[in-house]
């Protein structure tokens, strides 16, 4: 047998493990202030591979604070530690950063899911609970796969350093203090839920507030008021104008051929008013912003000033009270690398090793942890792993332990060909 088979077929083998390794992390509810207990689990795991694990609170460094990419309203990190686990190559071939996320989001309403969001039910050959699909059923593919290296004595000349952050779901910031610890390399995969899809450009996305003032009156004579809700409608009609104008620049890049919104203006809150029989005075709404891969932070943002700098010049009422723009909250950063990159390459070969058919190359629709590592820390980043995005966030969120299983083979086999195996494994 040859090295890749050996590793198929030890994988194929350890699915029961990978299967208990999933539920124990899902039963531990890691929303953000809470990670340290999952955290514990995958710490164990490292330990147990014998890995070089650099364990610490991101409070540790001021440095993270003061970055121009921290964005993050929370600003206590003790008890929930970032991890860093490194398996150690012989030298002389690439370095890979395996990057995952140890964070949740919310359960949400507990009566929606037909089993506890934290059990880690298991059905029909899937997990069911919070996290499974974003992103701990990834994590697990990524140990499986550093665990059939080792297992089989498996030797590479690259170092694989395999990364459990804190808090990607409000911008980033655990792996940012990576990055600032200084932990780089010549390529990273971040197994988010791409259904198995191979995504090299990924979406950045802001998010912003704008307070729209308006006159307040009694409702029975509410023309002597300024309604600021008949306002907003105007100002949201021109923001879907700014919406189509920026994806019609980027509608005919192949990664985006089926993505019907490339880079959506999203506004998902509105607060208008205080009293029934009221004109409101006030109405405040709250979106996210997404950012191409082919443009920075700075020329997102100068495209929706620019409108909202427009509307309170020309409109007659917004020249007396203008709308306020703000930027507030997470931020993701957006990150490319090119189509034949060799990173690409080699993932790409890997998977149709195993798959017996070409990848799905596409453009993510959302924003990852891989902006900080390629912009901040200048590695090259491949989103791959198992799950599906319309169940993240979801109630009843579930993974399918076959697409771990096979995400796993793959990626196994892609640390092989990007580390190179040692001169003894040859």
């Amino acid at each position: 047998m040859t090295k890749k088979e050996i590793i198929k077929t030890w994988i194929e083998n350890h699915e029961q493990e990978a299967i208990t390794l999933l539920k124990k992390l899902v039963q531990q509810p890691s929303i953000r202030g809470n990670e340290g207990k999952a955290q514990a689990i995958v710490v164990e795991k490292c330990r147990e591979l014998g890995l070089e694990i650099d364990l610490w609170e991101i409070d540790e460094d001021p440095n993270v604070k003061e970055h121009p990419s921290f964005h993050c309203d929370r600003t206590d990190f003790a008890g929930n530690p970032n991890l860093v686990a490194i398996l150690k190559g012989k030298g002389g071939g690439k370095s890979i950063i395996l990057n995952g996320h140890i964070d949740v989001v919310p359960e949400g309403n507990v009566d929606d899911w037909n089993a506890h969001p934290y059990s880690g039910f298991e059905e029909n050959g899937r997990i069911y609970g919070r996290g499974t699909t974003d992103m701990k059923g990834g994590n697990v593919a990524l140990l499986v796969a550093i665990e059939a290296l080792i297992k089989n004595n498996i030797t590479l000349k690259g170092d694989v350093i395999f990364e459990s952050v804190i808090e990607e779901e409000s911008g980033g910031a655990g792996t940012l203090a990576t990055v600032l610890r200084g932990y780089t390399a010549d390529g990273a995969i971040i197994p988010e839920p791409t259904g198995l899809k191979l995504f090299p450009h990924q979406q950045g996305s802001l998010w912003f507030r704008l307070n729209i003032k308006g006159k307040s009156a009694h409702g029975g004579t509410r023309y002597e008021g300024v309604s600021s809700l008949d306002l907003a409608y105007y100002v949201m009609q021109s923001v879907k104008q700014l919406e189509k104008k920026r994806n019609e620049l980027i509608l005919n890049e192949p990664l985006y051929s089926n993505i019907p919104i490339p880079i959506p203006i999203n506004i998902g809150l509105c607060k208008s008013g205080n009293w029934p029989s009221s004109v409101p005075d006030l109405t405040v709404l709250e979106g996210r912003f997404g950012v191409s891969p082919y443009e920075s932070v700075d020329e997102a943002i100068q495209q929706f000033e620019s409108v909202i700098a427009e509307l309170n010049a020309t409109h007659e009422w917004f020249q007396q009270k203008p709308i306020e723009l703000e930027w507030f909250g997470a931020r993701w950063l957006p990150g490319k690398i090119e189509n034949d990159h060799e990173l690409l390459q080699c993932i790409s070969e890997n998977y149709t090793y195993i798959e017996k058919k070409d990848p799905i190359i596409e453009a993510s629709p959302w924003g990852t942890d891989g902006g900080i590592l390629s912009n901040i820390g200048g590695t090259p980043v491949i989103v791959f792993g198992p799950g599906t995005t319309s169940k993240a966030h979801d109630s009843n969120e579930y993974i399918e332990v076959d697409a771990i299983m096979k995400s796993a083979e793959v990626i196994a086999m892609t640390l092989v060909d990007w580390c190179e195996m040692a001169e003894e494994n040859i």
